[in-house]
């Protein structure tokens, strides 16, 4: 059987209006979801497994049309977000008017929140529920069965005009066990960032499942429980990645200090392997240390990506975030003091936000001080306890479900608009921006840090786009 599987063009992403100049690149960060499929499948099955990254490789709809009736797939597999649902159902459409008898299989954050509603779509034939590495292959293998596909957990489909959902699978407890992602499905040599000094970069997952509370994120197809790859696994596939040519890795864990015992273990195995790699993380303000963060630097780690979310301890607690402006300070302190660079996350706009808490969240991130900011206006994601929040309290109306049962690149993403209009909060957008990068302190520091002329025309890029937003 030939299965191709497909990351989406992004040219409806929904959340257009919601800018940053350092958010993930289009088209430059690996699928990593789908190359674990290809991987896992291709270990598990018989299968041909090819993968069309559509986006890294600037495909227009004609092109990839073109691409996909070329590869006469009889399965086609497609990562579904809901922010990209608008592509994702024009993608599916494009394969049944080449054949109606390709099934298209659906995966992702999507489908776990929505999924009668995504399966009710007339070019969808299948979901696949959590984490698909081992449920994919169980599909293919039984694809004409019906009595053995109803015995899969983990997948809806529709049969005689009925959906038929098999439950929920287990999530996967040993990680070690899963193969690393078939990197060379794809054209790994043209991943980039604008935050990475090297290129190419790919991007990595250490652990899955985040124990933390906040209230603004949930990732319903991987848990809440922290289950995390062995050191020795870790740096066996960032070994793999170095001896394919890639300079630099965006390890996209949750929060990757999580375990401190194992952080400092990953590190000792890079530095005792002398593998010549740049890495950052995400982290928390709370769970970092001075002797952590300097095995980090000293295992080449220079960047960590903290979420603050707020200047303020009242939205802090409303947040859920389970720190303190404190935390912030050591952290971001001690970060630098050790010769890594920083990027803070922040949001503006959240539950009981004045106008006034959002200029003292601003002041606070200029107070930090870090490399890079990342700011957003609060907006109320599916599955999350903000959203059910929003909706008791008559902030907004079920919006994402209409949304995914007729989406449209025009559909209207409500905020959380309490005491600041969505245009307010566009404003306040706008003049954060400006406020930290225009600085002209900031610009000569950044400009005295570049290295090389990709990186500047990167920043120059980024910087352009601050004066236009």
């Amino acid at each position: 059987m030939k299965v191709l599987l497909i990351n989406p063009l992004a040219q409806y992403t929904i959340v257009g209006n919601n800018p940053s100049i350092i958010e993930e690149e289009r088209g430059y960060n690996p699928p990593l979801g789908l190359l674990y499929l290809a991987s896992s499948t291709l270990r598990n099955t018989s299968h041909q497994i090819e993968v069309i990254d559509a986006q890294v490789e600037e495909l227009t709809y004609e092109e990839l049309r073109e691409r996909i009736a070329n590869q006469k797939p009889d399965v086609v597999g497609i990562t579904a977000m809901t922010l990209t649902l608008v592509d994702v159902l024009k993608t599916a459409r494009l394969v049944k008017e080449i054949s109606k008898r390709i099934r298209v299989v659906l995966g992702g954050p999507q489908v776990n929140i929505y999924p009668e509603e995504t399966i009710r779509h007339e070019e969808v034939d299948f979901l696949v529920l959590g984490e698909g590495e081992l449920t994919f292959s169980l599909l293919l293998d039984n694809l004409e069965n019906i009595r053995k596909l109803k015995e899969i957990k983990g997948i809806l489909f529709k049969h005689e005009g009925e959906i038929v959902a098999t439950g929920n699978p287990e999530f996967i407890s040993e990680l070690d066990s899963l193969p690393f992602p078939l990197r060379t499905l794809t054209p790994y040599w043209r991943y980039t960032s604008l935050l990475a000094k090297r290129s190419p970069i790919t991007t990595m997952i250490t652990s899955r499942g985040c124990p933390y509370k906040c209230v603004f994120c949930d990732r319903p197809h991987l848990g809440r429980k922290f289950r995390a790859r062995s050191a020795e696994n870790v740096v066996d596939e960032i070994e793999e990645c170095v001896n394919m040519g890639i300079k630099e890795i965006l390890i996209y864990d949750d929060t990757f200090t999580v375990s401190r015992r194992r952080v400092i273990d990953i590190c000792d195995e890079i530095i005792s392997r002398k593998l010549d790699i740049v890495w950052d993380v995400r982290a928390r303000v709370d769970n970092v240390d001075r002797e952590m963060l300097r095995k980090m630097r000293q295992a080449g780690c220079e960047r960590i990506h903290y979420g603050v979310e707020a200047g303020t301890e009242k939205i802090l607690k409303v947040l859920k975030k389970g720190i303190t402006l404190e935390d912030a300070k050591r952290a971001f302190r001690t970060t630098k003091e050790v010769g890594m660079s920083t990027l803070a996350y922040f949001m503006i706009g959240s539950p009981e936000e004045k106008r006034e808490e959002i200029l003292k969240t601003l002041e606070f991130a200029r107070e930090l001080n870090p490399d890079f900011v990342h700011i957003t206006i609060t907006t109320p994601f599916p599955g999350t306890e903000l959203y059910r929040m929003g909706l008791k309290k008559g902030i907004i109306r079920d919006f994402w479900r209409e949304f995914s049962k007729d989406p449209d690149p025009d559909f209207p993403v409500q905020y959380w608009e309490e005491y600041l209009s969505g245009e307010e909060l566009q404003k306040l957008l706008r003049y954060a921006y400006k406020s930290f990068y225009l600085r002209p302190r900031y610009i000569l520091k950044e400009m005295l840090t570049i290295r090389s002329l990709d990186e500047f025309g990167r920043k120059v890029k980024a910087g352009l786009k601050v004066v236009g937003l």
